[in-house]
């Protein structure tokens, strides 16, 4: 792993962040003190049992558009254009740490996102989703399944069911999360069964982890969208529940045309500490 810090005791602080069960390992990069190959970073220090784990590292950096720069690495190493969960935990850090205020903006690989720190929780102005697609007909292995598909800052499929203990959240979803109709840059999968109050609950297989998350910002922020515009759930605000816990999806739709969407949950600081190189 490349590594060269400009500090003399080589050591890297972090703080492990969770946005509603979605982790991270957060970096506070904005003096450029640190000059790391993140990639290789996210891979080694990602992983569960052996190092500190999480699902993603997040790089906080200095910006000349924004108050500051956000940078997302996947556990596997690669580099997302966009995390909502990430960008809430972002947000709190940066408030804490005096990079920027309550309400703030920053720059990411999907564009310029807006935040505020609430008092009890965080929300983000998502970039306006897009590439909207409905009824995809998928065949996977002997069965055929419909899903509909937009880009919320990444890529998302969602599939609706009856009945989520069912479905084979791993199998399924990397099954459509490498099918060639989403090649080549694949695709995150969101399983969304649509409850009798008008909420829905919500389970991501993720690109880039891998498997099955907690919770995924812009997976929540896509399967409210969809559920509302393709099977009428009710809403504004979407409410999604996800194992890692609630978070609440508001917008305005136009013609099948998504503006103004805020991704509103908890964010909580899980520990800090020091990693040495």
């Amino acid at each position: 792993m490349n590594m060269k810090l400009k500090t003399a005791d080589n050591v890297l602080p972090f703080t492990k962040m969770s946005g509603t069960g979605n982790d991270f390992i957060v970096i506070n990069n904005m003096q450029g003190t640190y000059a790391i190959d993140w990639s290789s970073f996210a891979a080694h220090y990602c992983t569960r049992r052996t190092s500190v784990g999480a699902d993603g590292v997040l790089i906080i950096e200095g910006s000349t558009e924004a108050d500051f720069n956000y940078r997302i690495f996947n556990a596997d190493g690669s580099e997302a254009e966009m995390c909502g969960n990430g960008a809430r935990c972002a947000a709190l850090f940066a408030f804490q740490h005096k990079v920027a205020g309550r309400h703030m903006w920053f720059n990411t690989l999907a564009g310029i996102i807006e935040a505020k720190v609430n008092t009890h929780d965080i929300s983000i102005r998502m970039t306006d989703p897009h590439n909207l697609e409905k009824d995809i007909l998928l065949d996977i292995g002997t069965q055929q399944h419909r899903v509909d598909f937009i880009n919320t800052g990444v890529p998302h499929t969602v599939i609706f069911t009856e009945d989520l203990s069912t479905i084979s959240i791993i199998e399924l979803g990397r099954a459509i999360r490498m099918h060639e109709h989403f090649s080549p840059a694949g695709t995150n999968v969101n399983f969304v069964q649509i409850m009798e109050d008008g909420h829905i609950r919500v389970r991501t297989y993720e690109r880039g982890v891998e498997a099955e998350t907690l919770a995924c910002g812009t997976g929540a922020v896509a399967s409210a969208l969809i559920s509302n515009c393709v099977r009428h759930v009710p809403g504004p605000p979407v409410h999604v529940h996800m194992p890692g816990g609630e978070l609440s999806i508001d917008f305005l739709l136009d013609h099948e045309s998504f503006s103004d969407v805020w991704l509103r949950g908890s964010v909580d600081i899980v520990y800090t500490g020091n990693i040495s190189l």
